[in-house]
């Protein structure tokens, strides 16, 4: 083979990989026979080809997309590349004006290693800790405008997240060392031991438990850039909990629990990714939602559940049904809560039909897109934390 064809190739699967995704040599290899069949026709035919090849998780093709639009951006040159007569490596002056999901990781791909002359010497002294300054950067800092080492760090933060002591009462007693009630069982159990002459009283209270905490995830396109971090955060409390169920939807429901009991993050998220096959799909969330209802509904709301509802709102088909398997669903839980990565810009109004019929039936509507928004959710978590604003007073300010 003459050309530049396979250097090319390597060029691109090296900045990739640099960018997040994980490439392999063999997938290199793969690339640079599926392109030398010359089989493939135009530019689609090649962007698809190695989207096929290179791209192995679903949240890496916003990144994939960008890093493509990047590297071969030169004029006519898949064409020439075709032809094995392109040049050694195109050039990426600067990236796209506007800022999309996975922008930054892939223009970061592109630009040329600092040499190490250059580089200030404070940089020697640094540590692998966060800095004041650059945990409030990275807390203010929305996840699709992340680098990838800005995700990897956010990824660290989300792990130290502490959810509150929000533990709720049961009908079970556990024994006590003092108290009101006493326990008959272990009273008469300890006179036995001095034969009966004296009786030393026992008592019990009722045990307290964290409640369960039941996510609902939207998994949809326009949903991917987030969910992916919020799953990580998910995967975080199943750690530190025994009773979280988490359930990801787009056009179907998917029971994901057991995928996150995974120990390492990563592996966990590809489970998740494997296990529900309609991921960065359309958005069905009243069918979802009527499926939840009618089979897990029973299963995990007990004790008091707290519901995570993790969606835009945005539902393709809307019909009558939505309004009341939402009213079903909070009635079913102690509280229900909607995240909403909608809420980070400043002018949201609810005026989609699928956002206003579902306010109405929820607890608490708040955004979710950066740290902050995670820690204030942990907060809001509290039994003793106020009560956010009323989400009908979205509905107010619409009309």
């Amino acid at each position: 083979m003459t050309g530049k064809l396979a250097e090319n190739v390597a060029y691109f699967a090296r900045a990739l990989r640099i960018a997040g995704l994980r490439v392999g040599p063999g997938a290199v290899v793969e690339a640079v026979e599926a392109l030398g069949e010359g089989a493939l026709g135009g530019r689609e035919d090649v962007y698809w080809a190695l989207h096929a090849i290179f791209v192995k998780r679903h949240e890496d093709s916003a990144v994939y997309d960008q890093a493509f639009r990047l590297f071969w951006r030169r004029r006519n040159l898949i064409e020439k590349i075709m032809a094995q007569m392109s040049p050694v490596s195109p050039g990426a002056d600067s990236a796209p004006q506007k800022e999309e999901a996975g922008a930054l990781r892939a223009a970061e791909a592109f630009a040329p290693p600092k040499r190490e002359e250059e580089a200030p010497v404070e940089l020697t002294e640094l540590t692998a800790r966060l800095t004041v300054s650059d945990r409030e950067t990275l807390k203010s800092r929305d996840f699709a405008q992340m680098s990838a080492a800005e995700i990897a760090r956010a990824k660290k933060l989300i792990a130290e997240l502490r959810l509150p002591d929000d533990l709720v009462a049961t009908r079970r007693f556990q024994p006590a060392a003092r108290g009101g009630r006493i326990d008959p069982r272990r009273t008469f159990r300890r006179s036995l031991r001095g034969g009966g002459g004296m009786i030393e009283l026992a008592f019990r209270e009722p045990a307290q438990v964290h409640p369960p905490i039941v996510a609902l995830v939207d998994i949809s396109g326009s949903m991917a850039e987030y969910s992916r971090i919020f799953l990580h955060f998910l995967h975080a409390v199943t750690e530190k909990r025994r009773r979280v169920h988490s359930f990801v939807f787009g056009t179907r429901l998917t029971n994901i629990t057991r995928s996150l009991r995974a120990r390492d993050p990563d592996e966990a998220l590809a489970l998740a990714g494997r296990a529900a096959p309609d991921w960065e799909g359309g958005t069905r969330i009243s069918t979802a939602l009527h499926a939840f209802n009618r089979v897990w509904s029973r299963r995990v709301l007990g004790g008091g559940a707290i519901v995570l509802l993790f969606t835009d709102g945005l539902e393709r088909h809307l019909d009558g049904e939505l309004p009341f398997e939402m009213d079903r669903l909070h009635r079913s839980c102690r509280q229900l809560v909607w995240l909403n990565p909608l809420l980070r810009f400043d002018g949201f109004e609810a005026r989609a039909s699928g956002i206003r019929a579902m306010l109405p039936h929820v607890d608490s509507f708040r955004p979710i897109h950066n740290l902050a928004a995670m820690a204030d959710l942990c907060a809001a978590l509290s039994p003793d934390a106020q009560r956010a604003s009323d989400p009908r007073a979205w509905l107010k300010k619409a009309g």
